[in-house]
Order: structure tokens, then sequence, then C-alpha cells
């Protein structure tokens, strides 16, 4: 059921939407090589803990996965893009890591993802995250009240094949509020003028992401971190929105700098 949200709720997700973006910033400025995910992981519950934040991941059980999920973070390195479980791993000079969270404050939830170079960045590697990053941008551009849900995901679309990038619809963006995945899913590709009616009050959290070389995904034997079945690199970015009167508003970014788009 599509659940419309009222501009004090939307205030309240900003909340928390401040708090995941102030997380990122936190994590990415630590994530260095000789750095262990799982140091990564102990940061992001302390910071949770000191805000009184509740993780969304932690005992999350999906069907997909060999839960519960027992990590306040999802931390996938080089070629795993999705739902990467935190382990025993150093990170090294040139590695491509995904930062994906998302938690509950007040009973409000939030959700972001960022990929990052560790180190010395490689050309590809940031060719494959802006092209990331410009999805989303032109996905939340679409996101106005009139336009259809199609138009979000044309829109995201239209950056991979600008960039030769296939894309995956196995897993995409969702609504969100109460709870991390509400109705209704948002795919990285689609045909505009489509789908749902945008209206003021719609939550959602847009997420492209991409392997450079291919579509196809596999698990690993954790039974939740998803890789491109080439080994190729991949890349995941994602920002909480909410659909207003004129516009959508970008919902997880530092409370100082609110974005609109």
């Amino acid at each position: 059921m599509l659940e419309l949200k009222t501009p004090g709720e939307v205030a309240a997700m900003r909340v928390t939407g401040a708090f995941i973006a102030d997380l990122l910033a936190d994590l990415s400025h630590r994530a260095e090589p000789g750095v262990n995910l799982l140091d990564l992981e102990q940061r992001a519950r302390d910071l949770i803990a000191e805000r009184g934040a509740v993780s969304c991941y932690w005992d999350y059980s999906p069907s997909f996965g060999r839960g519960p999920f027992r990590n306040v973070i999802c931390l996938s390195v080089n070629d795993a893009v999705l739902h990467g479980l935190p382990h025993d791993y150093i990170l090294r000079d040139g590695d491509l890591l995904t930062m994906d969270i998302a938690v509950s404050i007040d009973g409000w939830v939030a959700d972001s993802a960022r990929s990052i170079v560790v180190g010395r960045p490689r050309d590809e590697d940031l060719r494959l995250i802006d092209a990331t990053q410009k999805a989303l941008d032109a996905g939340i551009a679409a996101a106005r009240p009139g336009n259809r849900l199609g138009d979000i995901s044309a829109a995201i679309g239209a950056v991979a094949a600008e960039y030769g990038y296939p894309v995956n619809t196995e897993f995409g963006g969702h609504g969100l509020g109460r709870t991390m995945h509400e109705d209704p899913h948002v795919s990285n590709v689609g045909r505009a003028g489509r789908g749902l009616v945008l209206r003021p009050g719609l939550t959602l959290a847009l997420e492209p992401w991409f392997a450079a070389g291919t579509a196809k995904i596999v698990y690993d034997p954790d039974g939740w971190t998803i890789r491109s079945a080439d080994g190729s690199r991949t890349a995941h970015s994602e920002h909480t929105i909410a659909v207003t009167d004129d516009a959508a508003h970008i919902l997880t970014v530092p409370l100082p700098d609110l974005a609109t788009s």
C-alpha cells in the first residue's frame, strides 16, 4: 500500500537522513589503505548508538539473504556492489568501496549509499562512480509531481546507456518511511510516461548501481554479498528523497546544506 507522508513526517525523515549523511562522511574519511572493514562497521555501530538511532539492517531477513543480517552497514568492495557483509578484510590502495546504510530515528527511516575509491583512484573507477551519481541526479530531477514512476527509471537508465553500462533489474529503489522497504519498487531502467503518478508526500530511496561489464550478478557463500558475475568493478549511489509540490527534496544530506533538485 502506498503511503504519502505529511510535511511533518518528511521533516522527521530529514533528521534521520542528515544523520546518515554525517555518518557516511565520517566513514569515508576513515576508509584508508590499512583499515579493516570491521573497524568501519564498529564505527557505524558506535555512531548509531550515540545518536539513539536504530539500525534497519540488524536482524533483516529477506527471502534472498542467508539471514538474519547481523551488521548495521553494508560494505562492498570492488566487484561486490550490494549487501556486502562486513568481514575481516584490510582495505588496499585503489579499492572501490561502497557503503550502504539505513537507520530509523524516532520511528522514521532514511537510506543512503555512496561509493568511494580508497587511496589512489583508477580513471575507470571514477568514471563508474560518476555514472551512478549522474544517474541518481537524473532520477531525482525526474521525480516531480505529475510525472510517473517510469520517468524516474527512464532517466536513470538513459545515463547508464550514455556511459555504456548494462543495468540489472533484480534490485533497485523503493519506497520507505516507517519501514525500510515500502511500495513502490523503482527500477533502474524503464519507459517514460508509464507507471504510478508521482504525488507530493511520496518518499523514495533512489539507488542506481552499475557494474562495468555485466548486468548479471552472483552471490558469495555468505548468502548476502552480491557481485558482478564477470568480476568487473561496481558502484552504487543512493539518496532518500521526498516529492513535494514542485520538485524532489533530497533528505540524506547534512542539515545546513539541504538540497533541492
